[in-house]
């Protein structure tokens, strides 16, 4: 249930959450507000008949509902998939030239041939032992380097620029902190269709299965946190492995860890691309019968888009925080208390239940506008900084 978020923000690293008491605060804060989002999601298919996340959206507000929900759908698996791929873009390099010892060249050539990597076959079962042994080696690595901690042994200059105290820019960490988590908490649109194929299915059995998966997620998400924050402090990168290869250039169970998450994030591609190509088909083809020639050019027009997104944009934080502040926002808090509201009748907008979902909602809309007047204002000093203003 949880696997594509757990692949893409283990790998995120922990400078966002550099402040361990906010980050429990924010991480126990959007475990409970999405299974109450999951629960919403359920009783409100009940309600009105449909298992179909943009089903719901039609049925609640027509075809604007319709396109709200497939769009944000669209939006955060192409955000996910991207995230993926920057992943890729990232290790794979480091991962052939640990094996061959290429230069620089070779690398950077590498970087950008990754759209083969995504007609791969995959395991979901697979993709999580690669994750689980990824938190194991985070475990082990806090009680391996000692502390303080050694010079680095490489001449990454970007040593100097990850060592600042995230205690001074608190807004704009927490601006990306949210939309994160946001990101990483999100898998609704798969929640329906699992209860549609859940044998003599309840709400009550399928709420269950949402509240394991999270419970889950939330102690796997944890554990790398406060393992990974122990073992560098302030020092913690904007991608875990790279902090760690700042330290040991050369080392058998990192490059072993590298492996093991480019084959789990490389079988998660395939599973993201297949939802993304089904949706844009209905939304732009909904009376069309099925196609060879238009499923290809979707495909090709979709990797193609994905590979140079995550050529150009300079940060997988970018990718998160930007995904997870519109589409994963709208998914999670938006769409399903908006549902809710007008799809289950029987309850009054006086109700306790209505009332909940309502504040919800509301948390929803300034969850978004918050976060991404934050993170727009972040790009625009970034980029004053970088012309020299």
């Amino acid at each position: 249930l949880q696997i594509r978020p757990l692949v893409a923000v283990h790998h995120q690293g922990l400078k966002t959450f550099s402040l361990p008491c906010v980050y429990r605060f924010l991480l126990v804060s959007f475990a409970i507000f999405s299974l109450y989002s999951v629960h919403l999601l359920l009783k409100t298919a009940d309600e009105a008949g449909a298992l179909v996340y943009e089903s719901l959206g039609y049925k609640a507000f027509g075809i604007p509902g319709k396109l709200a929900a497939s769009c944000s759908i669209t939006m955060q698996n192409i955000g996910a998939m991207s995230s993926y791929l920057y992943i890729i873009k990232y290790e794979l390099p480091i991962v052939i030239q640990s094996f061959t010892g290429a230069n620089d060249g070779l690398r950077a050539a590498m970087t950008f041939c990754l759209s083969p990597l995504g007609y791969l076959g995959y395991t979901s079962g697979l993709s999580l032992l690669c994750m689980v042994f990824f938190l194991i080696v985070v475990i082990i690595k806090k009680f391996q380097i000692p502390c303080p901690l050694p010079l680095p042994d490489t001449g990454n200059e970007t040593m100097n620029i990850i060592t600042y105290n995230l205690c001074i820019f608190p807004s704009l960490q927490t601006a990306y902190a949210i939309p994160i988590l946001t990101f990483a908490f999100m898998c609704h649109p798969t929640i329906l269709p699992m209860y549609d194929e859940l044998k003599d299915r309840s709400r009550r059995k399928m709420q269950n299965v949402a509240n394991v998966s999270f419970l889950a997620m939330f102690i796997m998400y944890l554990l790398a946190a406060l393992f990974g924050y122990l073992t560098f402090n302030i020092h913690v990168g904007p991608e875990l492995l790279h902090t760690y290869s700042n330290y040991y250039k050369y080392d058998i169970l990192l490059l072993v860890v590298r492996l093991a998450v480019l084959a789990a994030v490389t079988l998660t591609v395939p599973v993201v691309l297949f939802p993304i190509r089904t949706s844009v088909g209905h939304l732009l083809f909904p009376r069309k019968d099925f196609s060879w020639i238009r499923h290809a050019i979707i495909t090709l027009t979709l990797l193609t888009g994905t590979n140079i997104l995550v050529i150009f944009v300079p940060s997988i934080r970018d990718i998160f925080g930007f995904i997870g502040a519109s589409a994963a926002a709208m998914l999670i808090f938006i769409l399903p208390s908006a549902f809710y509201i007008k799809l289950v009748k029987k309850e009054s907008m006086k109700s306790m239940k209505k009332i909940g979902a309502t504040m919800f909602l509301i948390l929803g809309f300034v969850v978004m506008i918050g976060c991404m007047s934050l993170i727009i204002y972040d790009w625009i000093v970034n980029s004053m900084k970088d012309k020299g203003h």
